[in-house]
């Protein structure tokens, strides 16, 4: 059977961490939702999504087809209504919202919208805005730790190591772990293959490090929180959500946050998540063009892919910045940095698009890979759409 994930109106909402990606590739718990979906199902999915996206993320056609929302979680009741659909069947929430259809191929091009509808009333978690991320990732932790390790052992942890409800605790073959607390009384521990921790590190659960990430020495982490592939981390954490290949190796704080890839955060640069007043934190909407209530007295940073920051960099409770914006200076930045910025609060300038790609490519190669032209070409066309839409500047 084909199953295809596709964005809803949810990726508007979701920038700028959907603007190098379609949604279903946010990771939030162990896993991004398309690991989630293809684990559940046990095949792999194509996608549906923005045509400047479609040429690195491709859609596979068959003459029977399974659509399913990117934004959506899977759940085991979920699965197991999702393959209960009969063709022109569509999943719904109560509220209404696509959760998933099966399609036939004519119907799919020629946009047949005749379909039966079957209402899902069970919880599951969808993700629609930028907080919903960090706000939803121990429920996801817990979801995803439990389809990871059902059935298998975890590796044997050093003698060093000290910790507290190691049942809760599960370590992949390769991982390296000296010297170091970890607690998982609140939630469960999930160390990825080959990924470290260093001496002196203190971590309590629900968290989770997917392959090849670090702990650095003396790293402080709070649940729930997740490191996603090669990233590097220390100082202290509460509550983040690291997409992969990111840096904050160094001391310094961020709480209830999202960190796409390719960032690097410099030493002792911080993020506040909490206003001094405890009032409701407001974060800026690309897709709005205003600052929109996100519900949450915690709310730090939203990261945007290939952004970076000079040491001592201070972030304001609800900060977005854009993708590939290179920021430094002293005192608190604005609560809002678009794409392809330059400076900070003293001014920005443009980031021209020559100079961040060779930044970007000079970051990879330190990970030993090199862009596609297919990133390129997607990072040269978010370039372009941010200087044309005033609104997004």
């Amino acid at each position: 059977m084909n199953y295809i994930l596709f964005d809803d109106a949810s990726r508007e909402s979701l920038k700028p961490l959907s603007y190098l990606r379609p949604v279903c590739d946010m990771r939030v718990g162990i896993l991004t939702i398309r690991e989630k979906w293809e684990k559940y199902l046990g095949v792999k999915t194509s996608t549906l999504t923005e045509d400047y996206l479609s040429e690195k993320f491709p859609i596979e056609l068959s003459d029977s087809m399974f659509l399913i929302n990117g934004s959506v979680c899977p759940t085991p009741e979920l699965v197991k209504a999702l393959k209960k659909l009969s063709v022109n069947q569509v999943l719904v929430s109560p509220d209404e919202n696509i959760i998933a259809m099966h399609k036939t191929k004519a119907d799919f091009i020629s946009d047949n919208d005749e379909s039966e509808k079957v209402e899902f009333d069970k919880d599951f978690v969808r993700i629609v805005n930028t907080w919903d991320i960090f706000v939803f990732n121990e429920v996801e932790i817990k979801n995803d730790f439990a389809l990871l390790t059902k059935g298998r052992t975890s590796a044997k942890l050093s003698d060093t190591v000290r910790v507290i409800c190691p049942e809760n605790v599960f370590v992949e073959e390769g991982a390296m772990i000296e010297c170091a607390s970890l607690n998982a009384k609140e939630g469960p521990i999930y160390i990825g293959k080959d990924a470290e921790i260093m001496e002196g590190s203190v971590v309590r659960g629900p968290f989770a490090m997917c392959e090849h990430s670090v702990l650095k020495l003396n790293t402080k982490i709070y649940g729930a929180t997740t490191l996603g592939p090669y990233s590097k981390v220390g100082g202290e954490l509460a509550n983040v959500v690291i997409f992969g290949y990111s840096n904050k190796a160094h001391d310094g704080y961020i709480g209830s946050s999202v960190i796409a890839e390719w960032c690097n955060i410099g030493a002792d640069s911080n993020a506040s998540n909490l206003k001094n007043t405890y009032e409701e934190v407001k974060l800026w909407s690309i897709e709005k063009n205003t600052f929109v209530g996100t519900g949450q007295t915690f709310c730090g940073t939203i990261f945007g892919d290939h952004t970076k920051c000079g040491i001592n960099t201070m972030f304001n409770t609800g900060t977005v910045l854009g993708i590939s914006s290179n920021i430094f200076g002293h005192g608190y930045q604005r609560n809002f940095i678009p794409s392809f910025a330059w400076g900070g609060n003293a001014g920005l300038k443009l980031y021209e698009i020559d100079k961040a790609l060779e930044v970007a490519k000079r970051m990879m190669a330190r990970r030993g890979l090199e862009m596609s032209e297919v990133d390129e070409k997607i990072l040269r066309y978010i370039y372009q759409v941010t200087l044309k839409n005033k609104k997004l500047r």
